[in-house]
């Protein structure tokens, strides 16, 4: 369509030049082209009037110059007929009709940019608008009067009639100037700019009628129509093409310099100049002392504007900066600072969103497996890299749809809007896959671990339930062991209750005395004798009466209260072992363990609590043994720095579990380690040939090279307990020898064997 628009306008072109110099016989052929045009840009019109991707108020303007185009081709049609059809000759002369038609597309082009909605101006705007529209009006019309309408024998009796075509048309010329130069949001800027070039090049066209006077076969819309209608043409298939996302920008008004009022007050002095010349005298004279003030009062103001602009420019650049800082404090509100992903604030507003507007989601809550051993065996500073490598995973993997947040710590929040419950499971089943991906970090080596809780939204759910549910479903897959996903289930809450419910009881059982401590022997191979024994924690409950250690102890765990529990169990500990070192002497417990969680170890003057303990209680700290995991004591962090300062003390370092967790032998060596407690799942494969037996044999070369007692845990039958004093282990304990007893019954067996049922290993 294009190419056929520059077609008719070069033949309308060409035809109107050579029509200049040289008498056409059948002038009308020249009408061919801007009827061709006038139907050609018509269809234009409906065909961008009707894009389904447009916004309405759009659509409704190309409507209104559609009804401009069929306007148009009457009005050619009109011309036609006026000009070569209703006389014997050709004439300039235009009827009554063709000028009502010249009217109504002028209006409804008008009507077209009055009827936009985004133009939303200050009065100020809208009043400098006024002002430039009756600058060029008058500017113009009396130029155009001065120089052309009176002075054209054609336009006798129209004179008036065109004057006012002509003022019409240059509002419509100024109007489409202003909203092409200002944007409307809705329309395509280059398009109006292309809409405003065609009413100009037309008007401008159309203005040298009075000079064809001479020409009568001749008309200036030969010219003027291909002019508007190939530059309209061009703006409705821009519109068309164009994306809705890329809407014009408003930008003010205010600050840019217009030249429209300095030219015309010029064009104008010019004319009264030229007017008072052929005159003279005194006339003259005014007229030129008229215009050298004229000529100062604009310098004067325009100096005046560039001092004005100078310091508008400095208010703009300090605007810019403060700008600037706001949108900083803005992004920092919503976004997390070491990540530079979402954070709690930011999930909650999109999340209330999607859940107002009853779009379909679900929520997944991510928590990383060992953290804190990262942070504590590599420093916080690993730990904060860790967290940004899986962040920018997280941010890859996900949808553009999705949101990731970062709620604090290791643990991050997904919003899945428009998944059901497979592709959830799909998704988070790649997510982990992803993120699990061993890494290398400042030369260390990870292998990042997932638990992740997921729910599905519910009616009248809040963000703050669905993180709830999320954070009860992802507990429950860290119980499970971790690196797993877990969808929440009803019963979780039952459970969870149930958890906090027995969290309570557990915060009233010291003031209450519903605990109390058992002491399991520690037998030397192979003859029985008491060698030590073990403290161990029991919880007898009022209504639940006795609640294993593998519920309660991770329940203080969760909720710190482990760290009171510690002081109270080793408080405990240290009265009765001094209470056996005063009353039996010699032949008190050689060794008396308690264990130590990993956060006491990490409880600011917890070294210094125990060596309190030691002065009041007078015991020799080389019979305290300090039991502590693996994982605990993982690296060079505040944990291995309070076992190094328990060692100081002179107590002994009893490293538990050995071989469960993340095991690794630079422990023996970094770690003060004096005992090795091989735990029960290797002692248990020992009597047979499995890996198990394997590692067990292992380890006790390694405890004697290193000079390092080493115990086997949870020895239940005969045959293991040869087993390993055959393989040279000399402690053992478990329900073999004896189980956890009271204290009042350790009496009975200082100095005595345990059991005679080891008497038959030789």
């Amino acid at each position: 369509m294009v190419a056929l628009a520059f077609a008719l306008f070069a033949f309308g072109s060409g035809w109107f030049l050579i029509g200049l110099v040289h008498v056409w016989s059948h002038p009308i052929v020249g009408w061919f082209s801007p009827l061709a045009m006038s139907v050609l840009v018509t269809y234009a019109y409906v065909r961008v009037s009707r894009s389904p991707h447009l916004p309405a108020a759009t659509r409704r303007f190309w409507q209104h110059l559609t009804m401009s185009g069929f306007a148009l081709i009457a009005t050619v049609v009109s011309a036609m007929d006026d000009m070569l059809l209703s006389g014997p000759v050709p004439t300039q002369q235009f009827s009554t009709r063709t000028l009502v038609l010249l009217t109504v597309i002028l209006a409804f082009v008008l009507w077209a940019l009055l009827r936009l909605p985004a133009w939303q101006r200050t009065p100020g705007d809208w009043a400098r608008f006024a002002i430039d529209t009756g600058v060029l009006v008058i500017t113009c019309g009396g130029l155009l009067w001065q120089f052309s309408l009176r002075h054209a024998e054609v336009w006798q009796g129209q004179g008036a009639a065109m004057l006012g075509i002509c003022v019409l048309a240059l509002t419509g010329m100024i109007a489409i100037a202003k909203v092409a130069f200002a944007g409307t949001g809705q329309l395509d800027r280059r398009a109006l700019q292309l809409l405003s070039g065609g009413v100009a090049g037309s008007s401008a066209t159309g203005a040298l009628a009075p000079f064809l006077v001479d020409r009568p076969y001749l008309s200036t819309a030969i010219l003027s129509v291909p002019i508007a209608t190939l530059f309209t043409a061009l703006a409705a298939e821009r519109q068309r093409r164009a994306k809705p996302e890329e809407p014009a920008e408003e930008q003010p008004l205010g600050r840019r310099f217009s030249v429209l009022p300095y030219l015309a007050v010029a064009a104008m002095t010019g004319t009264l100049l030229v007017g008072e010349a052929g005159r003279g005298g005194d006339q003259l004279f005014i007229a030129v002392c008229v215009a050298a003030l004229t000529a100062l009062v604009v310098i004067r103001q325009i100096t005046a504007l560039r001092d004005n602009r100078r310091l508008l420019d400095t208010v703009d650049a300090n605007l810019q900066q403060l700008n600037a800082y706001q949108r900083k404090l803005a992004h920092e509100v919503t976004h997390d600072a070491l990540t530079g992903i979402a954070n709690r604030p930011a999930f909650t507003e999109q999340a209330t969103a999607r859940l107002a507007a009853g779009d379909g989601c679900h929520v997944a809550l991510l928590d990383l497996d060992d953290f804190k051993v990262v942070n504590d065996r590599l420093g916080h500073s690993m730990g904060d890299a860790l967290l940004r490598a899986v962040s920018g995973r997280l941010l890859e993997r996900l949808r553009p749809a999705d949101l990731v947040a970062r709620l604090g710590g290791d643990e991050f929040v997904l919003l899945l809007p428009g998944l059901d419950d497979e592709r959830v499971a799909a998704l988070l089943a790649e997510v982990a896959d992803a993120v699990q991906q061993p890494l290398s970090l400042h030369g260390h080596d990870l292998a990042p671990r997932l638990s992740i809780g997921v729910t599905a939204a519910q009616e009248g759910d809040t963000p703050e339930e669905m993180i709830r549910r999320a954070d009860v479903a992802m507990y429950a897959a860290k119980n499970m062991g971790g690196a797993r996903c877990t969808w929440f289930d009803p019963i979780m809450d039952q459970l969870a209750d149930a958890d906090a419910r027995l969290a309570a009881d557990l915060r009233q059982a010291i003031a209450r005395d519903e605990l109390f401590l058992l002491y399991q022997p520690i037998v030397e191979l192979p003859h029985g004798r008491l060698a030590g024994v073990e403290a161990l924690l029991r919880w007898r409950h009022p209504e639940h009466g006795l609640v294993s250690p593998g519920v309660f102890i991770p329940l203080a765990e969760r909720n710190g209260y482990i760290v009171e529990l510690g002081r109270w169990v080793l408080e405990q500990v240290v009265r009765q072992a001094a209470e056996w070192e005063r009353t039996y002497g010699p032949n008190a417990p050689e060794k008396v363990s308690v264990n130590i969680s990993a956060r006491q170890l990490r409880e600011p003057g917890f070294p210094a609590q125990v060596a309190e303990l030691l002065r009041e209680s007078g015991l020799d700290p080389y019979r305290l043994v300090a039991e502590v995991t693996e994982t605990a004591v993982l690296g060079t962090g505040e944990a291995l720095d309070a076992v190094r300062e328990l060692h100081a003390l002179g107590m002994r370092v009893a490293l538990d579990d050995f071989g469960t967790g993340q095991s690794s032998l630079s422990l023996l060596v970094d770690c003060p380690v004096k005992v090795l407690k091989v735990d029960k799942s290797f002692v248990d494969g020992v009597t047979g040939t499995s890996a198990q037996a394997v590692i067990v044999d292992g380890l006790i070369g390694i405890t004697e090279g290193l000079r390092i007692e080493a115990v086997a845990e949870g020895v239940e039958t005969e045959d293991q307990a040869f087993r390993l004093h055959k393989m040279g282990y000399r402690f053992a304990q478990g329900f073999h020898f004896a189980r956890p007893m009271a204290g009042d019954d350790i009496a009975l067996l200082l100095g005595v064997s345990v059991t005679g049922k080891v008497d038959n290993f030789h």
